[in-house]
This record gives structure tokens, sequence and C-alpha cells, in this order.
């Protein structure tokens, strides 16, 4: 019980906090100000785009702490949805300093994760999901030799969605170090994907300009880059790793095993 309040005041704390941010916003009123909700679908992620990168003229650093704080409270709280943050950033920062902050608020989101998961939902998540915490724990002890790696395939071909192995990793004695930098590397071509798609469409003022030769020549080189990180880990995983083949085509839900 006392783990349940403890977390719950942590999540009322964060979310007053965002709250005040996003109505404290510097200046005076502006309209479409009301905006400011994480978006659910792409209508609502374009009109978000729209008004925040006319903000950002003015308040840059407040446009900043503002994004840097929604994406740290998703990824602290395991919400679904980081993939329109990313596409945002693409949009209001840029395609490489959009990466570079990206990879870098889903490594100390993630880790965030990872720590309330240790101090307050061990139990919770055994309790609720002990096929999948077993598999996964085999499959760690079995490659603790190539633990890194092992991490990077995971987040690269998950077996498991990201939150949930953010989730589990203190059950599974991951060590916090290797955890952070397995999600920095190991989402790297995923938020590049995402960021530079965002800045891409940002750039687009018409239908025709997103068949363009040059638009289309971007997103191949996009998908080219992509493909690299993985293809390196899948070989590598081949030859060092240990997996069964029936694992990989399993999913567990509320602790059953799904086919």
């Amino acid at each position: 019980m006392r783990s349940v309040i403890g977390f719950l005041s942590v999540l009322g704390t964060a979310t007053a906090g965002l709250y005040w941010l996003s109505v404290r916003l510097p200046g005076e009123p502006r309209a479409g100000s009301g905006l400011l909700k994480f978006p659910s679908d792409l209508e609502e992620l374009r009109e978000l785009a729209e008004f925040l990168q006319q903000y950002n003229k003015e308040y840059h650093s407040y446009v900043l702490l503002l994004f840097c704080s929604a994406y740290l409270y998703k990824q602290s709280f395991a919400i679904p949805g980081s993939s329109f943050l990313n596409i945002l950033a693409g949009a209001l920062f840029g395609p490489w300093m959009g990466l570079l902050l990206c990879c870098a608020l889903t490594s100390v989101g993630a880790t965030c994760c990872y720590g309330l998961s240790n101090i307050f939902g061990k139990q919770f998540v055994i309790y609720y999901f002990p096929d999948k915490v077993a598999m996964l724990q085999r499959k760690v002890e079995e490659n603790r030799s190539s633990l890194f790696f092992l991490l990077l395939f995971l987040r690269l071909f998950p077996m498991s969605p990201n939150w949930f192995l953010n989730l589990t990793s203190p059950i599974l004695n991951i060590p916090v170090t290797q955890f952070f930098f397995s999600v920095f590397i190991g989402l790297m071509p995923y938020n590049f994907i995402c960021v530079q798609t965002g800045s891409i469409l940002s750039q687009i003022t018409s239908l025709d300009a997103i068949f363009s030769w040059t638009t289309l020549l971007k997103m191949l080189a996009i998908a080219m880059v992509a493909l690299i990180p993985g293809t390196i880990i899948k070989r590598f995983s081949q030859k060092h790793l240990s997996f069964d083949k029936s694992d990989e085509n399993i999913y567990v839900l509320n602790g059953r095993k799904h086919n």
C-alpha cells in the first residue's frame, strides 16, 4: 500500500508541475495555447507543431523546457506515444538537434522509469506478468557475458514493448549504466526516423512537395541509415547470443501466454 501511495505522490507532483508549465506561458496569452496537450493523432500533432513553431521564435528556452518536461513525463511513467514527440522535435529543433535531444531524453526518461519500478513497482510487475518476466530473466542469464548486446538486440528487435523492458530491468538486475546506454544507442534508429520525418514534413508546404525527388531521396536515405545498426546487431546476435525461436513468437498479456 505504501508503494502505491508513494508512486501516486510522485505522479501527482509531476503532473502538477507539467500542468503549471503549460498554463504559465511567458508573454501575452495567445490563441492556440489550449492546444498544449499530448497529441493523439496526426491532426492534433500538426496543430500543436504550428503553434509551437511560432511560439518558439520568441521563447525558445521555454519551449525547450516544456518539451523536455513533457517527454520525460511520458517516458518516466511508461505512457505510449513518444513517436509523436519525436516527430514534433524534428519540426521544432531541426533534424540533428532534435535527434540528440530525443536520444538523451529517451535514455533519461527510461532510466527514471527504471528507478520508479525499482522503488515502487517490482512486486506489481512480477504479479501481473510472471511468465514474461521469467522468460526475460532466462534470456538475461543465458547471455550474461554479452549482456549489453542482448539489451541492444531487445531494443532493435523487441520481443517485449520498450515500456515493459524499462519496468522489468531492475527486476532482472541489469546495471543502470548498461541500461542507459543500451536505450540511447538501441532506440537511436527509431528516433532518427521519427525526427527526420518531422523535420522534412515541417518544410513541406504543398502535396506536390511530398513527391518531389528531394523529399523522396531524403526519406530513402533515412531508411538506409536506420537499417545499418539493426543489421550489425542482428549478425552479432546470430553468432554470440542464445535465443530460442519459440520465445520470439510469444507475447504475454496480463500474465497469460499468447501465440
